[in-house]
């Protein structure tokens, strides 16, 4: 069975990613979550995932022995192991959009990134407005995903990116973890897209094991004191 390490829900984006596409897919896998710590060479972490991924991160996915890590090598090899579950879109200009897209969510909306980062358990609705009066790069951001979101859903007539649930929507989970957990101001059709990936099974997973971890760290969350 393939193995699939991942880091702490309520935190890891990278590892929501394929988490979420295996999940969603209905593709069996194991998980092994790792929790984060300090991240220094001797910490748990660490001595945990070094002998798995030479990169020393998460996720990282085991098939027999063989070892893929990064969220989207991980998705190009399930994409190429399980054909059958049409992980990309079926036509080739589409699959080419779909790759172009998440190569771009690999690389780029760094501000959101730095500003925002993902914490599904928090109450961040009193952080978001301040950040988008502050941040000029996180409201460009997210309007570069308003603009993007809105032509694929256009030109796919939806109710995700590409018409059918793909990778693509798989990469922008998180995204929309972000832009609901800090309450950032979406136009309608973009909430309602936000909504209706976050009520997808594997999505929902996700946030409730996020949500049962009940395991603050400080380190994560320098914005806010530990949960009483």
């Amino acid at each position: 069975m393939l193995k699939l390490y991942i880091g702490n829900k309520n935190y890891s984006s990278w590892s929501m990613r394929p988490w979420v596409l295996l999940k969603q897919a209905g593709i069996p896998f194991e998980e092994i979550k790792l929790r984060f710590d300090s991240f220094d060479a001797d910490s748990g972490f660490k001595t945990q995932i070094d002998p798995v991924n030479p990169a020393g991160k998460v996720p990282a996915l085991d098939d027999d022995g063989l070892v893929v890590w990064d969220s989207l090598a991980i998705a190009e090899y399930l994409a190429e192991r399980f054909p059958d579950k049409l992980l990309w879109p079926a036509s080739v200009p589409a699959r080419a959009r779909a790759r172009s897209v998440c190569a771009e969510m690999h690389s780029s909306f760094g501000a959101l990134r730095a500003a925002c980062p993902m914490n599904i358990e928090a109450d961040l609705t009193e952080v978001g407005p301040l950040i988008w009066r502050d941040k000029p790069a996180v409201r460009a951001d997210v309007a570069r995903l308003v603009v993007m979101w809105r032509a694929l859903l256009s030109a796919h007539q939806g109710p995700m990116l590409f018409g059918d649930f793909s990778i693509a929507d798989a990469f922008f989970a998180p995204v929309c973890m972000r832009m609901k957990g800090y309450a950032l101001p979406v136009p309608a059709d973009i909430a309602a897209y936000i909504e209706r990936l976050s009520a997808l099974p594997g999505v929902k997973a996700w946030i409730a094991g996020a949500l049962a971890e009940n395991d603050f760290r400080e380190f994560e969350e320098p914005y806010r004191l530990k949960p009483a």
